[in-house]
């Protein structure tokens, strides 16, 4: 593994407590500040950047792009409609640029996963242990708010896991 693809790596990594800070924010306050977006944004541009210099080709990161403006576009009417908040769709945008072209099929499944059981459990929290818990996910059903910074950034990390697991075995097989 060269240099570059470890550096690139290591941005990935670095953006993983930033998603579990931007997840419990969101769950606790609903809200997703443009601060931690734009870090999001700059680690998965600078990762990006490293291993497309390293492999020679920029179609991971025009592919990443283009996914995020396609997410962009495509969830702002939801915002105008007040259908889900400006850091979801700031966020949901952001997010194909820090797991790549090439993480992009894991992490549409996986955050269709985390979406249906973020779904079923504001809908049903009597499936919920803990009281206190089921008490705020009904106050969150009531308001009608659903964080869905919390699926967005479970399946981010999930995926940037799982690209930094399957390098290290890469690496690990080849020598």
């Amino acid at each position: 593994m060269s240099l570059l693809l470890a550096a690139s790596l290591l941005l990935k990594a670095l953006a993983i407590p930033l998603l579990v800070r931007v997840a419990w924010l969101d769950f606790t306050a609903q809200r997703i500040s443009n601060r931690d977006v734009l870090l999001l944004l700059c680690l998965g541009l600078g990762s990006l950047q490293l291993s497309s210099v390293a492999v020679g080709s920029w179609w991971d990161m025009g592919l990443s792009a283009l996914a995020g403006l396609v997410l962009f576009v495509g969830l702002f009417p939801f915002w105008t409609l007040r259908k889900v908040g400006a850091g979801d769709v700031k966020l949901m945008a952001v997010t194909p640029l820090l797991v790549g072209g090439s993480g992009l099929v894991v992490f549409s499944l996986l955050l269709l996963v985390f979406a249906l059981v973020t779904a079923l459990l504001v809908k049903s929290p009597f499936l919920l242990p803990a009281g206190a818990f089921r008490i705020y996910v009904q106050h969150l059903d009531r308001k009608g708010v659903v964080p869905f910074g919390v699926p967005i950034s479970a399946a981010a990390i999930c995926t940037v896991a799982f690209e930094i697991a399957y390098s290290l075995n890469a690496l690990i097989l080849s020598r």
